[in-house]
């Protein structure tokens, strides 16, 4: 089945939380908190294979120079299958700049 990838793409709170429990994220426990921050994203970007979310992460950004993706999620099942959602649009490292965070999962 193709893989549908969408930036203008709906997303029910259902849908998302199932993706968030399924990765263990501890903010699926929290979806107040959780759905508001990526429904107001700049780019909420979604990865669909026969209309069923199996992927999603979102972008903000000040719209001129910086962008950070602080969440960006694949249905374990599909994880390091080469899922073209995984691979970077083009983007390359800007010289030795370093995320300044890298969370191990229970951070919050």
């Amino acid at each position: 089945m193709p893989l549908e990838i969408s930036l203008p793409d709906p997303i029910s709170t259902e849908e998302l939380l199932d993706l968030y429990r399924a990765n263990q994220g501890s903010s699926a426990g929290r979806p107040n908190e959780l759905l508001a921050p990526l429904r107001n994203s700049h780019s909420l970007v979604t990865a669909r294979r026969a209309e069923k979310m199996i992927g999603m992460g979102n972008a903000i950004s000040d719209a001129h120079l910086v962008v950070y993706f602080p969440h960006r999620l694949v249905q374990p099942a599909l994880q390091g299958q080469a899922i073209g959602f995984y691979q970077p649009p083009g983007f390359v490292r800007a010289g030795a700049s370093e995320p300044m965070w890298l969370p191990a999962g229970h951070e919050h």
